[in-house]
């Protein structure tokens, strides 16, 4: 997508109050339930399976390092988000500047949803599905570029398969 049509994404969820309200709902919503169930499924897995546990670490140490890592790797790159690139303000009120590449929220969903799958698929399944809106929704919000999102995706998907299912 180019300047003109973040513009125009942007725009058309700015200009009702109900887009508005919607899109700001969804963006932080969607987040808001997926970190929820996380903490929850820790608290479970440590009283059901003990801290010392595979299954317990594997599901609290692969996002944790996921997220370390991205957070590392977007300092580094330092991307400019499309608002900057573009000049237009965002429908989802963000002053941040740079750091947008790759989509921290959406590498975090994605693999959250994949340590869900490595403990019950049904549940990761709903969980790949809140994380694929999560990422749809940073765009249309115009906080991230496309690339972004998809690279985050990538990124959740792959370290998941290899850290859940591979090693």
């Amino acid at each position: 997508m180019n300047g003109t049509q973040y513009k125009s994404m942007s725009g058309y969820f700015s200009e009702t109050k109900r887009r508005s309200t919607t899109i700001k709902a969804l963006h932080d919503v969607l987040p808001l339930v997926m970190y929820i169930f996380y903490p929850v499924q820790i608290i479970c897995l440590a009283i059901n399976e003990g801290f010392a546990s595979e299954v317990f670490l594997r599901f609290t140490l692969i996002p944790l390092g996921t997220f370390l890592f991205v957070t590392a790797l977007r300092a580094i790159i330092n991307a400019q988000r499309p608002y900057e690139k573009y000049d237009y303000i965002p429908a989802v009120p963000k002053d941040t500047k740079g750091k947008s590449f790759p989509s921290r929220h959406t590498v975090s969903a994605f693999i959250i949803a994949m340590a869900f799958m490595y403990i019950q698929s049904s549940l990761g399944i709903i969980m790949l599905i809140i994380a694929a809106a999560i990422g749809v929704v940073r765009v249309l919000s115009g906080v991230h570029f496309i690339r972004d999102v998809i690279s985050g995706a990538a990124i959740g998907v792959l370290i998941g398969v290899l850290g859940f299912f591979v090693f």
